[in-house]
């Protein structure tokens, strides 16, 4: 069984006057709905303050909290305008991420969050509609507080860098950070990940597999007793923030290249949502689904 984490707050936590694809959460589960999957739906719970403190400042996380962030700091972040729910969904977010990483673990299997990914929120500020980032706090976190978790790896294959990933992480030598990116995308700025693989606009099928999976070769040297997935599905040829030509069914292979060496591994894998942002919408959502579906088809074979 797939544990997947998910909360309607995902949606009406962002105002729906905002640029940002809100009816994407809502629409990728109300379509794995009407199709018998392996997938056990769970509602996350708040993330703790404390938790937040383990990949960001005090400073900024109280901000955030207390609704004290300037104008400025928030236009950084996106998502505007901000309504009434958006700090309680940034916690639920964050709470999702932590159980689907409590789940994998236990279960030695996968779990994802149908959100979350949010690889662009730095140690000290948010950006790129990157509040809080889930990936670095979840591994900060899981060394922490497992024992039999030393070291994990992060694949990132959203369209866009990780850079606040990489900077949080930057001085953690048991958190390998690996970022496949569009070169020529936001952010502007990178940082430097563990391992960085720059891809030029208009790559196709071909040969963003075949990258991948020549670094993924690379991966299979390096220790991890956990794996996290970054897989947003804006390198899509529809996403409007990509500058990728990938299929919808090239896609689909890359999240098998991924799941497939998890599994050899027989390492506990945890999915974050990540990147989407095609028009239309429809397109983002139907990726979603597979790589959820996919997610579900693979839990049988980690035991």
């Amino acid at each position: 069984m797939f544990e997947l984490f998910y909360h309607p707050i995902y949606t009406y936590g962002i105002d729906k006057s905002s640029r940002f694809p809100r009816d994407r959460y809502e629409l990728t589960k109300n379509k794995l709905d009407t199709i018998n999957t392996n997938i056990n739906f769970s509602k996350p719970q708040l993330a703790e303050i404390e938790d937040l403190y383990l990949g960001h400042s005090k400073q900024y996380v109280d901000a955030f909290i207390n609704a004290k962030l300037t104008e400025k700091e928030k236009r950084q972040i996106g998502l505007q305008p901000w309504n009434e729910y958006i700090i309680e969904r940034t916690r639920y977010i964050i709470g999702g991420s932590i159980g689907a990483v409590k789940s994998a673990i236990n279960r030695n299997n996968i779990a994802g969050n149908m959100a979350g990914g949010t690889h662009h929120a730095h140690f000290s500020y948010g950006s790129g509609y990157c509040i809080f980032n889930d990936l670095a706090i979840c591994a900060i976190k899981a060394i922490k507080e497992y024992k039999n978790i030393n070291d994990i790896l992060i694949i990132d294959l959203d369209v866009h860098q990780g850079d606040g990933t990489a900077s949080i992480l930057k001085n953690h030598r048991n958190i390998f950070t690996f970022s496949m990116h569009c070169e020529k995308n936001f952010p502007l700025k990178k940082m430097r990940s563990d391992l960085d693989v720059p891809l030029k606009k208009g790559l196709n099928d071909k040969e963003y597999l075949y990258i991948l999976k020549n670094n993924i070769k690379i991966l299979k040297n390096i220790r991890s007793d956990l794996i996290f997935f970054q897989a947003g599905v804006d390198v899509l040829s529809h996403d409007t923030l990509g500058y990728l030509e990938i299929s919808r069914e090239g896609v689909k292979k890359r999240n098998e290249i991924v799941l497939e060496f998890a599994k050899e591994k027989k390492t506990p894998l945890v999915v974050f949502m990540g990147g989407g942002y095609a028009k239309p919408i429809k397109h983002s959502v139907d990726s979603f689904t597979d790589l959820f579906l996919q997610c579900s088809g693979y839990a049988n074979l980690f035991n």
